[in-house]
């Protein structure tokens, strides 16, 4: 359940289940809508439960409704914007009047479709739940005490739930700075973006993170001039070093002006009021149509009733949890972006099914975080799984590495691809693969490979001796780990 907050989406969910012809039900109360929570409603309904989900806005959470669903579609718009960068490359051409081509974003069908596609997503994900026998009511809610929640449904009406097990799985809302309160028309969180009926003339993104690097290079690739201001040395500050370089690299050669070590203090309107200033910390100034504010995010605990139960948080806010998502109160647990374990979906999902199989003492595998594959949706996309270089240079592991651009690839040459890479980590000696980086075209798509190289605990040689296409851009995968082939 979502509790509260403006952003946040409110689920709870009661299951009984049965397992083994085991008679005894369990009532389930799982709080939030967002991928934690309904793959755990999913999961417990699968397993016999009888469930009810408490939901304000819609199934889903904010990862259909406001992030990964609506962002990822706008990127989809961009990308194509991006590929037709290269079609003189590839001998296209497109009359139109006196122009060799023209191409334009109309922004309203782009949000229009954005949107409507994250709806359809929570309405899928409402009717899967039904399906399955789950019953949903929109409303709020809170922990009374550690087998109650107290529910507010959207009638008016206020009542209690019994439950025997609480999961709560209630996600994060975007930082905001003091100083630069978002208004949703041209000072913006992340949130609002999908609500702007024009392309902006220059968009202003402070903060290099995954989420500040993603619309850069979005609207970038839409057509807007795109400031971004980055704190830190480099964009993407905690991801492999090779893959931020080539980025900042594409985004110099696109015409994105990065700012390094620049800290935003303020953002304001203009005297006119049809623009934007982000002054930062040393003074300078710098003028936009608008700003995005990705500074982070914060978890939605406040106000869901953790005080009640004595439930451990983080000097952030976010919910301490083991590897089976259990909270410091044996049965209340924790799934998402609000256990501050790492803010993807797919974990979350995960996060959700452990701990609903840990519940009922079905067979359960502890969350693996080393080997959770994870993608930013750049041009090019950056993907990633299990060890990293930075950890290998640290003394944490002893490995070999191996990169190879993606410029010698026969398939990235005919797409006009030209720049990219793969890069494979193998343990020393051994040569078990425990790591790998893709940086390209559908990286999220290439990385599995080598995520399920390193789930398995697989060696280089097999990766090198399965067959690829030809041509294909996997193929380079087999061709770095054949480069990691010893002899015996």
């Amino acid at each position: 359940m979502c509790l509260g907050l403006s952003e946040t989406i409110i689920c709870l969910t009661i299951s009984s289940v049965v397992l083994n012809n085991d008679k005894s039900q369990y009532k389930i109360a799982i709080l939030g809508g967002g991928p934690g929570g309904y793959e755990a409603a999913l999961v417990a309904a699968h397993l016999g439960a009888d469930v009810t989900i408490i939901e304000r806005k819609g199934m889903g959470g904010s990862a259909v409704l406001t992030d990964v669903v609506p962002s990822k579609t706008l990127i989809a718009s961009a990308d194509l914007m991006t590929r037709f960068s290269a079609i003189d490359e590839l001998g296209i051409e497109i009359v139109d009047g006196d122009d060799k081509y023209a191409l334009r974003t109309n922004l309203h069908k782009v949000n229009t479709r954005l949107l409507n596609l994250a709806q359809q997503q929570s309405n899928d994900i409402k009717r899967a739940m039904e399906k399955q026998g789950v019953k949903i009511i929109d409303g709020t809610g809170r922990v009374k005490d550690r087998n109650t929640v107290t529910v507010d449904d959207i009638n008016g009406l206020s009542y209690d739930i019994q439950a025997d097990y609480i999961m709560l799985a209630v996600g994060t809302h975007p930082r905001e700075l003091e100083t630069a309160k978002p208004d949703g028309k041209r000072i913006l969180n992340w949130t609002q973006l999908y609500h702007l009926e024009d392309l902006p003339e220059h968009l202003i993104v402070v903060g290099s993170g995954v989420t500040g690097a993603e619309f850069a290079s979005a609207y970038n690739g839409l057509g807007t001039k795109v400031t971004l201001i980055s704190s830190r040395d480099r964009v993407l500050p905690g991801e492999d070093e090779d893959a931020a370089t080539l980025l900042e690299n594409v985004f110099e050669r696109r015409g994105v002006t990065v700012m390094p070590r620049s800290r935003a203090e303020a953002a304001e309107y203009n005297e006119a009021g049809d623009g934007v200033i982000v002054t930062l910390a040393d003074g300078r100034k710098v003028a936009g149509s608008h700003v995005l504010i990705a500074v982070g995010s914060i978890p939605n605990t406040e106000g869901i009733g953790l005080e009640n139960t004595g439930i451990e948080t983080t000097e952030s806010g976010h919910i301490l949890v083991d590897r089976v998502s259990r909270t410091s109160v044996s049965n209340i647990y924790a799934a998402g972006d609000c256990t501050g374990v790492l803010p993807l979906a797919s974990v979350a999902a995960m996060q959700g099914r452990i701990a609903v199989a840990h519940m009922v003492g079905d067979a359960v595998k502890p969350l693996r975080t080393h080997q959770v594959a994870a993608n930013i949706f750049t041009a090019p996309e950056i993907a990633t799984v299990g060890v990293s270089e930075k950890e290998v240079e640290e003394g944490k592991y002893q490995a070999d590495i191996f990169k190879l651009s993606l410029t010698t690839n026969p398939r990235a040459k005919m797409m006009a691809v030209n720049e990219g890479f793969v890069k494979i980590i193998s343990r020393k000696h051994s040569g078990t693969v425990i790591g790998g980086v893709v940086v390209g075209p559908r990286a999220s798509e290439l990385i599995f490979p080598i995520s399920l190289a390193v789930d398995k605990k697989l060696h280089v040689d097999d990766i090198a001796e399965a067959f690829t296409v030809y041509p294909s851009l996997s193929g380079s995968i087999s061709e770095a780990a054949r480069q990691l082939h010893q002899m015996l």
